[in-house]
C-alpha cells in the first residue's frame, strides 16, 4: 500500500514537472494570427442526457436541458476561456487563452434544445501598441465582462484589464486599461483574475464589475477579489474549498454572483461545480462563501469547465451557459452545456 502510495505521488510530481514544462513552453510560442476575423466552420452535436444512458434531468439546484459537442477543421478553435452572451441570448462574444476573439450565435432546435453554433468568427486581439499576433504571455486572455460601450478583458501573466471599444473590438487595440486592483506581487503567474462579471444595475452592488482570482490567495488562504466601482467598491475575499479552483462567474439578475470552480488530480480526475454567493454578503473586507448548486464529476457530460454566462430567458427561467476549454488537445472537447436555475 504504501509502495502504491510512492508510487501514485512520484507520478503526480511528475506530471506537474511536465505540466510546468509544456506551460512554459506554451508561454512563448507565438500564436495563430488571421490577418483579419476569419469565418471558422464548426460541426456541432447536440445530446440531451448529462449523464449517458440516464434520463435523471435534476443535478443538485439545477435541471440540465442539453448541451452541444462541438469541433472545427480550424486550429484556432479551442482554449475557451470566458463567454458572455449578447442580451438576446443567442450572439456571444467569448476570449480565448490564446489570445483570440471568438464570436458567433448559439443555434436551437425546435424544442428550445441547443442545437450547435453558427457564423463563428475568430481575430487574433490586439495589444495596447497595436500589435496582434502576440505571444501567449503577453495575451492570456481569462476574463471578460460586457458593459455599455466597452468589452473589459483580464490577462494572466501580465497581469492587467483592458477595456475594448464595442463594436469594433476585433479590429482595436483596448481603449484604455483599468487600474488593477490586486497587489501584483500577490497574484499567481497562472492564477491571477480569471473572473470579470457585471453586477446587474438592480443588485445590491448596482452596474459595477466584479474580479476574482483563480487561486492567488491571501494570508488566510482565501482567494482575492474585487469589486471595482460604486459605493462597495474594494477588496474581499472568497472561502477557497480546497481542491477547487475559480474559472469563471457570473451574475444572477437579483445581483447573486455565481462561480464556476474546477478539481482536477489523478486520483478523482475532473471536476465541476457551480458555487452561489449571495450578492449582499460582498463588501470590502468581506469572505464570503455560498450554497453548492451542482458538483459534476467525469461520469458526467462535462471536460475543462472554464466559462460560464446567465441567460434570462424569462422571469421564471433563469439559464445557464456553461463552456469547456479544450486545450487543444485531441483528449479533451470543446463542450457548451445549458441549465435551468430551479
Amino acid at each position: 500500500m504504501r509502495a502504491d502510495r510512492a508510487a501514485t505521488r512520484q507520478a503526480a510530481s511528475s506530471l506537474r514537472g511536465l505540466a510546468a514544462i509544456v506551460l512554459s513552453a506554451l508561454l512563448f510560442l507565438p500564436l495563430g494570427r488571421p490577418a483579419a476575423a476569419e469565418d471558422v466552420p464548426v460541426t456541432s452535436r447536440a445530446f440531451s442526457q448529462f449523464v449517458t444512458g440516464s434520463d435523471q434531468r435534476v443535478f443538485g439546484k439545477l435541471e440540465f436541458l442539453g448541451g452541444i459537442a462541438y469541433s472545427s477543421g480550424n486550429p484556432l478553435l479551442g482554449s475557451i476561456s470566458a463567454i458572455r452572451l449578447r442580451e438576446d441570448g443567442q450572439h456571444f462574444v467569448a476570449v480565448l487563452d490564446t489570445g483570440h476573439w471568438l464570436t458567433g450565435r448559439v443555434e436551437r432546435d425546435a424544442e428550445g434544445r441547443l442545437s450547435g453554433l453558427a457564423g463563428v468568427e475568430i481575430r487574433s486581439m490586439f495589444d495596447k501598441n497595436g500589435r496582434d499576433g502576440n505571444r501567449k504571455f503577453r495575451m492570456d486572455a481569462e476574463g471578460l465582462a460586457i458593459r455599455k460601450g466597452e468589452l473589459l478583458t483580464s490577462f494572466e501573466v501580465m497581469h492587467r484589464i483592458d477595456a475594448y471599444p464595442d463594436p469594433g473590438f476585433m479590429e482595436a487595440k483596448p481603449k484604455r486599461r483599468l487600474r488593477f486592483p490586486f497587489d501584483p506581487h500577490e497574484m499567481r503567474i497562472n492564477r491571477g483574475i480569471e473572473t470579470l462579471a457585471m453586477s446587474p444595475a438592480t443588485g445590491p452592488l448596482g452596474a459595477t464589475p466584479v474580479a476574482v482570482t483563480e487561486r492567488s490567495l491571501d494570508a488566510e488562504g482565501n482567494i482575492f477579489a474585487a469589486v471595482l466601482e460604486g459605493p462597495r467598491k474594494g477588496l474581499f475575499a472568497v472561502k477557497r474549498d480546497d481542491p477547487w479552483d475559480i474559472t469563471d462567474g457570473a451574475f444572477l439578475p437579483n445581483g447573486d454572483l455565481l462561480l464556476l470552480e474546477r478539481r482536477f488530480s489523478l486520483a478523482s480526475g475532473m471536476g465541476m461545480r457551480i458555487r452561489r454567493i449571495a450578492g449582499d454578503t460582498i463588501r470590502p473586507g468581506a469572505v464570503v462563501d455560498g450554497e453548492v448548486l451542482i458538483d459534476a464529476d467525469l461520469s458526467q457530460q462535462i471536460d475543462n469547465m472554464e466559462g460560464m454566462d446567465v441567460v434570462a430567458m424569462a422571469e421564471d427561467d433563469i439559464r445557464i451557459i456553461v463552456v469547456s476549454d479544450d486545450n487543444h488537445s485531441i483528449l479533451q472537447r470543446n463542450l457548451m452545456l445549458e441549465f435551468r436555475l430551479k
